[in-house]
């Protein structure tokens, strides 16, 4: 799997850089951003999922993690949100679907195919990782994510297994209740929103695994319009953890704050610190 380097801008004394390279899960060209601070490797890796309308740009430009990442000797990777150019049907018809929305799952409608954004994350980008060269450790994970890529961290952090800790901002906590995740369950799964449960955070804390703990940091605003409107549901998730006995769960409701990129950078230190608590034990 050869991967590319695109560019590279020195940042926090790290770098940052762009790769480029040929995705199976998605049977496309995909990029993704890698910071790596200063110092001697191999480093902790801690993923950013990013959120509708977003690409692997949008969270290393306004997230404001590297300076903490950097701090607390931690490599952040920030891959793409779906993949580009599978023309798709309705693939760019809306913000909230297709292009840009790929939600983090693996479609199992064959229309939408090239969406394998669960095995791409967890497995194919790993592995692309390896082929950069660079120092990281990848026996030390940990992933967090913004809306719709808050669901994919809690997702991909409780289906998988293969993550130390987990936060998300403003995360969809239970999309088959909500229309983002309706309209992503009816459209990439051939069993629709029912099919949806398997990629829902809310049902899937009832894993057997999962009871036995978690590491789960999350925040939203309690001024997010989106929250407002019925698309987070956090309350169901945070219900959901009272009614199993689940412990490692914390969630917080940020009087005044939106869904906006200031609210992520109000609590990006804290968030990587909390990775950092576990990532380096």
């Amino acid at each position: 799997m050869p991967v590319t380097k695109v560019k590279t801008n020195k940042c926090f004394s790290g770098h940052l850089t762009k790769f480029s390279a040929h995705s199976e899960s998605y049977g496309l060209e995909t990029k993704f951003n890698v910071f790596v601070p200063e110092g001697e490797g191999p480093f902790s890796v801690l993923y950013y999922l990013a959120g509708l309308t977003c690409d692997e740009d949008t969270g290393a430009m306004k997230g404001t993690f590297e300076s903490p990442a950097a701090k607390h000797g931690i490599a952040l990777v920030f891959p793409d949100t779906s993949p580009r150019g599978s023309n798709s049907p309705n693939d760019t018809l809306s913000w909230d679907f297709g292009t840009g929305a790929g939600f983090y799952i693996d479609a199992s409608h064959p229309s939408y195919a090239a969406y394998q954004g669960y095995t791409y994350v967890t497995h194919e980008l790993p592995e692309l990782l390896r082929e950069t060269g660079l120092a990281l450790d990848l026996e030390r994970q940990g992933i967090m994510g913004h809306s719709m890529g808050g669901h994919g961290a809690l997702t991909l952090y409780l289906k998988s297994g293969q993550y130390r800790s987990c936060s998300a901002f403003a995360p969809i906590t239970n999309p088959r209740l909500c229309p983002w995740g309706k309209k992503a369950f009816a459209g990439y799964l051939k069993g629709g929103v029912e099919e949806g449960k398997e990629w829902d955070a809310t049902e899937l804390l009832g894993l057997s695994r999962v009871k036995e703990g978690l590491r789960i940091l999350f925040d939203w605003g309690d001024a997010d319009e989106f929250y407002l409107s019925g698309q987070l549901l956090p309350e169901n998730f945070l219900n959901k953890v009272k009614e199993l006995g689940v412990e490692g769960v914390q969630g917080r409701k940020r009087e005044g704050y939106d869904h906006s990129y200031y609210f992520i950078m109000s609590f990006a230190e804290e968030h990587v610190a909390f990775h950092a608590k576990w990532l380096k034990a």
